[in-house]
């Protein structure tokens, strides 16, 4: 009763299992493609899949009409047969042929997903991100536009987004479950590929995917999130104009923002930039660029977008994100202190 039982639990978890497999979000999921980059990868998926399914039912029945079929009925020695050709060509040829039906495509694929020569051209129409990964944070730059942008990605749908990847710190990895990826972004070489988001799919997933690290990086690896915030072109090229015409830091407009913007001045602005046409070079800069953070969709890339849950991360960041390069770097602040400065940075917003 007792191994009975066990293999009604094993069976349960199995089952459990594999309907779990099937739930996913549209802004996450890699079961729901949401551009030709994941789609490609899912449709690769889909085919490996098929092939090593059918190739377990069909040994498997093998093995079942062997069992049945030859199975031991009294003392005689059946008659030894010592190779047969026929069986070892089918034995042989049908794993090249399964792997040249999973081969072809895939290499295919892989030269497409891996041209990116549009972007490397003199004068380039392409819109071309420059990415750059730091514990725990992400750091966007839109060469092209002369904006800089952190933790929260904003691209047009339905054209190529061209990305290049490097690394400040350690190795980490870019990617966008549902949209496509991932890549290593590494200290010693620039990795580039492209991604195109689906207008459609973006409606369905709210216009916000979620981004990932997807590679060990610290005791934070699993909360370095960004968000990527796709619209249409013409939307987009609004979210630019906005960007662009924050020529100066925008200046607080009540009386508690006032006092918030003059501790930012005395505490954080040391580290912390807050116009999108950030002059500093790659590896001068020490923590996000704040310019838009009233418009993102979340604090420190995991925490609700609201005053509260940005008092809780000031007051003590090291509690959500271990290991990160904020905590200590200023004074304890009271709570009015805190109060102004969220009141101000609540207030930083491009798009009015």
């Amino acid at each position: 009763m007792k191994r009975l039982a066990k293999w009604r639990l094993i069976s349960l978890f199995t089952i459990l299992a594999l309907v779990l497999s099937g739930c996913g979000e549209p802004y996450l999921s890699t079961l729901k493609p949401a551009g030709e980059v994941a789609q490609t990868q899912y449709d690769l998926m889909k085919l490996s899949t098929l092939i090593m399914v059918g190739v377990i039912v069909i040994v498997a029945i093998i093995f079942v009409l062997i069992l049945v079929r030859f199975k031991r009925r009294d003392d005689r020695i059946p008659k030894q047969v010592e190779g047969s050709h026929k069986l070892e060509i089918i034995w042989t040829a049908v794993p090249i042929l399964l792997l040249l039906i999973l081969a072809v495509p895939t290499v295919a694929a892989t030269f497409k997903l891996a041209d990116v020569s549009p972007m490397d051209k003199k004068n380039t129409k392409a819109l071309v991100i420059n990415v750059r990964s730091h514990l725990y944070w992400w750091d966007f730059e839109y060469p092209g536009k002369k904006i800089v942008t952190s933790q929260e990605l904003v691209v047009p749908t339905n054209e190529k987004v061209y990305f290049n990847l490097k690394s400040s710190d350690v190795k980490h990895s870019f990617w966008i479950p549902a949209v496509g990826g991932k890549l290593d972004t590494n200290t010693e070489n620039i990795n580039k590929f492209w991604l195109e988001f689906d207008d459609k799919k973006a409606n369905e997933a709210g216009n916000l995917f979620y981004g990932k690290c997807a590679e060990l990086c610290g005791p934070s690896h699993a909360l370095m999130d960004f968000k990527v915030k796709a619209i249409s072109r013409d939307k987009f090229d609004a979210w630019v104009t906005s960007m662009q015409n924050v020529k100066a830091p925008q200046k607080a407009q009540t009386a508690s923002a006032v006092q918030g913007q003059e501790l930012f001045n005395k505490s954080c602005i040391g580290c912390h930039a807050v116009t999108p046409s950030n002059k500093m070079p790659e590896t001068a800069r020490l923590a996000p660029n704040l310019s838009n953070f009233g418009e993102r969709s979340r604090v420190a890339g995991v925490l609700d977008h609201n005053k509260e849950e940005l008092k809780n991360w000031i007051r003590n960041p090291e509690t959500y994100k271990p290991g990160n390069m904020m905590t200590g770097k200023y004074p304890e602040m009271s709570e009015k202190q805190l109060d102004a400065l969220a009141d101000y940075l609540m207030g930083l917003k491009a798009q009015q």
